[in-house]
This record gives structure tokens, C-alpha cells and sequence, in this order.
């Protein structure tokens, strides 16, 4: 049996760009909620000045050791913010707070972006055996890859 939260604590996690426009999409559903906001961008904060934002180092799996050091702050936030739920909308820092989610036995959704209309990105199929729910934001792509669909962010 699930426990009701009145006010969740949410740990929003994206990398930049298209991923962080998706996040501020989202924030309506958010409304009732403690909302920390993590993205690799600073300049992001200016996005929800009504709310606890983060920035990480950016990396992929080209940048080791950036990779290295944004898992090390991610998993630093999600112990220190101790979500009740992550949401994340795509990419390497998604994939991590998805991924630690589960040490501090919270929930996690992650939404691969709208751009992957054919197959899913490697960070969301990465986070498919860690994530609460994955979910494509198309039919055809949650089909194939066994996730779920309930629309577009967009």
C-alpha cells in the first residue's frame, strides 16, 4: 500500500536544451509539490525562481570523467534532497537520479524526449531497468521497446 503524500518532494532532473524546455512543460503537475530542479545549465535557475534549483556538471559518455563527476552530484542531491519522487526528462543526468532513485526508496518516471521518434535514447533505455516507469513520448517507439505512452510533453 502506498503512503499519501500531501506536498511530494520532486527531484526534476534534465540535461539541457530541448530536455529542460520538456521539464518546465511538466511544471503545472507540479503545483502542490516541493519541487527541486536539477539541469546542467545554471543559467536554467532563471526558469523556476520559485523553486530550489541544481546545476551538474555536463557529460556523456564521451567526457568520462564529467560523466563521473555529475553522477557524484546527482547522487550527492538525491541524498540530500531525499525525494519522494524523480522525474526526469531525458539524458545522462536523468538516467543517475533515476538510478539512485531507488537508495532513498523513491519513485522515478523517466521521459525519453519527443525527438526520439523512432527508437528510444540510451539514457531512457538505460534507466528502463531502473526507473519507476519509462515512458515515449511516442506510441510506436513504446511499443517496441515495451514502455509506456500516455501522450506528448509537447
Amino acid at each position: 500500500m502506498s503512503k499519501h503524500i500531501k506536498h511530494p518532494k520532486i527531484l526534476a532532473v534534465s540535461s539541457g536544451g530541448g530536455h529542460w524546455i520538456q521539464m518546465l512543460r511538466l511544471r503545472p503537475a507540479f503545483k502542490e509539490c516541493k519541487v527541486h530542479y536539477v539541469s546542467v545549465n545554471p543559467k536554467c535557475a532563471a526558469d523556476v525562481p520559485e523553486a530550489k534549483f541544481h546545476s551538474v556538471t555536463d557529460g556523456n559518455r564521451d567526457t568520462k570523467l564529467s560523466l563521473i563527476k555529475m553522477a557524484v552530484k546527482i547522487l550527492f542531491l538525491t541524498f540530500w534532497v531525499r525525494p519522494d519522487v524523480v522525474i526526469s526528462t531525458g539524458a545522462a543526468p536523468g538516467y543517475f537520479a533515476c538510478r539512485f532513485a531507488k537508495l532513498v526508496g523513491a519513485r522515478s518516471l523517466f521521459i525519453d524526449s519527443v525527438a526520439n521518434a523512432e527508437e528510444m535514447s540510451l539514457s531512457a533505455k538505460l534507466s528502463a531497468s531502473h526507473a519507476s516507469k519509462v515512458f515515449s513520448q511516442w506510441p510506436d517507439v513504446a511499443k517496441k521497446f515495451g514502455v509506456e505512452w500516455h501522450g506528448s510533453v509537447l
